[in-house]
């Protein structure tokens, strides 16, 4: 057994041993730190220029028409706030905008070029549907495979709060507005109009965009969804998707219409 004379000469002796030791070591621990937030920042800063040559490829060359939109339906070029209506029945995404001190208005309409499931609420992960519910957008995607997307923030806190009222687990996630036309849960517009839309979202911020998706245009018509094992919870997800779409009169679409 050691002594404690033997002890005491082992840490006389390789004192200086030891303090050089957990000196390089502190010196490489602030290294890591200071490689790891680099790196952090590294890709971040990336996708931000990824999503600005996405729209210098894409975005720029339809932005005339888009202004063109805009113009038409005496909205300035950024607006302050976006919504886009999706009404699956219809297969139809309406682009509506406003600025300060002025009510929503309607500026195009854009079709769905795919659709997936059937009319009522995305429920859990692979069951095909679209989701239906009001959200906002949450990130871009320069890289998607389906041409430029847009995430969209499924599941919502309505979706959780009644995923946990009924059991469910696993509600599925990675629900986009992206172009192509296919559709597995997502909401497809095309090519042309994801430019037109990321350029947008872009211009005013991804915050200032909301996202209402309907199982029909509620503002003209009963649900159309079929009450087929549907959740009891429906009645009061369609109460809320209709109380939004008052924001935007169809009446005022039919107006910017006639007059073109």
């Amino acid at each position: 057994m050691l002594s404690i004379c033997s002890i005491k000469y082992f840490l006389l002796t390789y004192r200086k041993f030891f303090a050089k030791s957990i000196m390089r070591s502190l010196l490489l621990f602030i290294a890591f730190l200071f490689s790891s937030f680099t790196f952090s920042m590294a890709p971040k800063l990336n996708w931000e220029q990824a999503v600005d040559k996405a729209i210098a490829k894409y975005g720029l060359r339809t932005e005339p028409e888009l202004k063109r939109f805009f113009a038409n339906a005496h909205v300035a070029y950024p607006p302050n706030d976006v919504a886009l209506l999706a009404f699956k029945k219809e297969r139809q995404l309406e682009l509506w905008a406003k600025d300060d001190n002025q009510t929503w208005q309607f500026i195009h309409t854009y079709p769905l070029t795919a659709f997936s499931g059937r009319l009522g609420p995305k429920l859990k992960e692979r069951d095909g549907q679209i989701p239906e519910g009001i959200y906002r957008l949450i990130t871009f995607n320069p890289f998607s495979s389906m041409h430029l997307s847009m995430m969209i923030d499924y599941p919502n806190n309505f979706d959780r709060l009644q995923a946990i009222k009924d059991g469910r687990k696993q509600l599925g996630n990675n629900i986009f507005l992206h172009g192509k036309s296919l559709s597995v849960g997502c909401l497809a517009v095309g090519d042309r109009a994801i430019d037109q839309l990321f350029l947008l979202a872009r211009r005013v911020g991804l915050r200032h965009v909301k996202v209402i998706i309907a199982p029909n245009d509620l503002r003209v018509a009963k649900p159309a969804t079929s009450n087929f094992a549907q959740p009891r919870w429906l009645p009061e997800l369609y109460k809320q998707i209709s109380t939004a779409l008052n924001q935007f009169p169809p009446a005022q679409k039919k107006i910017l219409i006639a007059n073109k």
